[in-house]
C-alpha cells in the first residue's frame, strides 16, 4: 500500500509494554516514516523502563496528565477502558489519536479502517479525533473479502476463526507456556486466570464473554466490525471463534456466498490482484496457508480456495495472518502515517 507523503511528525506509542506495543515498534522501524519525535507511555508501573527501537534505548514514561502535549498522533494499544478515559484527553491536547481498542469501532461517527480496504474513510476522523482499526480478526476477513465483495458481491460469510493466546494478552502466553511445560513432564497444570480453561493441548471455543443470544463478544464484534470496514451493513454473518493452543498467528476458515458466481479460478486472480493478500493455494504439493508461515508477514495469506457445491454462488477459503502484526501493528502504523499527513 501507497502512504501518502507526510512531513516529519510527532508520534506517541500509548501501550508501548505490551504485545501489541511493541508489535508497532517493530513495524516502525520497518516504515518510511520520518518521525521527529518517538514517545513511548504505558502504565505508571512499567514508567522508567526502556524499549530497543532502530538501534537505541527509548525511555519510557508514564501515561499521566499532560502526557500528550505537543504529540500530533497517538497510536492507542491500550485496554479499551483507557482509550475511552484518554480519547477525549488527546483530543484537547490536538492529538490525533489512532485507536486499536474495541473502544470506539462501532461508534457511528468514528471512522473504522482497514487501509487496504477503505481508507477513504479516514476522512471522518475529524468528527471525533480519533480513528479506530478493527480487531484482528476482522482485519483479516475483510482483507480476504473485499476483493470478492469487488468481484462478484457478498451475500453471507460463515467464518470459524483459530485464535493464538496473544490475543489475550501477556498473561495468556504465559500460561500456555507454563501449562505446555508442566504436561511435557507429566505434571497436571495449575488452574490459569488468563483463560476460563486449560489452553496447552487443548481448544477453547470462547473468546471473550458470551452474550445473551448466545454469541461471544468476539462472534459479535468480528460480524459488525467487518460489516462496517466493508460498507455492508447488511451481509449476514455467522463466525464462532475459537481459542487455539499456539503463541502467535491467527487461522480462519471462510465460506462465502456471493451475489454473482465467481468461480475459484476468478476467486484466487482477484486475491492475487488485492493489496495486502498473498494467495498460497497448491494443494497438490501441500502449500496452503499456516499460520507459522505468516507470523512477521504484513499480508493475509489465502488458499484451499475451492467451490462450494452445497450452494449456489459458494466459494470456501482458509486464512492465516499474523494476530500482532498484520492483525495489528501494520494498519496502526499505516493509519497513523495517513492521519499525519492529513494534519499538514
Amino acid at each position: 500500500m501507497t502512504t501518502t507523503p507526510a512531513r516529519s511528525f510527532s508520534l506517541a506509542l500509548v501501550g508501548a509494554t505490551g504485545l501489541v506495543g511493541r508489535a508497532v515498534l517493530d513495524a516502525l522501524a520497518d516504515a518510511d516514516l520520518e518521525l521527529s519525535r518517538l514517545k513511548l507511555l504505558a502504565s505508571p508501573r512499567s514508567k522508567g523502563a526502556r524499549l530497543e527501537w532502530n538501534g537505541e534505548e527509548l525511555p519510557v514514561d508514564g501515561l499521566e496528565e499532560g502526557a500528550l502535549d505537543g504529540v500530533d498522533v497517538a497510536i492507542f494499544c491500550v485496554p479499551p477502558e483507557v482509550s475511552r478515559a484518554w480519547g477525549p484527553k488527546a483530543r484537547a491536547a490536538a492529538c490525533v489519536v489512532v485507536d486499536g481498542s474495541s473502544a470506539f469501532r462501532l461508534e457511528p461517527d468514528v471512522p473504522l479502517v482497514v487501509p487496504e480496504v477503505n481508507l477513504a474513510a479516514i476522512e471522518g476522523v475529524r468528527a471525533r479525533g480519533v480513528v479506530a482499526s478493527p480487531g484482528p480478526s476482522a482485519t483479516t476477513l475483510a482483507l480476504a473479502l473485499a476483493p470478492l465483495q469487488r468481484a462478484a458481491g457478498l451475500e453471507r460469510v460463515v467464518v470459524a476463526t483459530y485464535e493464538p493466546v496473544s490475543g489475550a494478552g501477556q498473561r495468556a502466553v504465559a500460561q500456555l507456556e507454563r501449562e505446555a511445560t508442566d504436561l511435557m513432564n507429566a505434571r497436571e497444570p495449575e488452574p490459569g486466570t488468563a483463560l476460563p480453561h486449560r489452553i496447552a493441548f487443548n481448544l477453547v471455543p470462547q473468546v471473550g464473554a458470551f452474550g445473551a443470544d448466545g454469541r461471544t463478544e468476539e462472534e459479535a464484534r468480528l460480524a459488525d466490525e467487518a460489516r462496517k470496514v466493508l460498507s455492508a451493513p447488511g451481509l449476514r454473518v455467522a463466525a464462532t471463534a475459537v481459542r487455539v493452543p499456539l503463541f502467535f498467528g491467527h487461522a480462519a476458515a471462510v465460506n462465502v456466498a456471493t451475489s454473482r458466481p465467481l468461480s475459484a479460478a476468478a476467486a484466487r486472480e482477484a486475491l492475487r490482484a488485492a493489496p495486502g493478500v498473498k494467495v498460497v493455494d497448491d494443494p497438490a504439493l501441500s502449500v496452503y496457508p499456516m499460520p507459522m508461515l505468516a507470523v512477521n508477514d504484513d499480508a493475509v495469506l489465502v488458499g484451499r480456495v475451492r467451490e462450494d457445491p452445497s450452494q449456489p454462488n459458494g466459494l470456501d477459503l482458509f486464512l492465516a495472518a499474523d494476530d500482532l502484526r498484520r492483525g495489528a501493528a501494520t494498519g496502526l502504523v499505516r493509519l497513523a502515517a495517513e492521519v499525519a499527513a492529513r494534519r499538514q
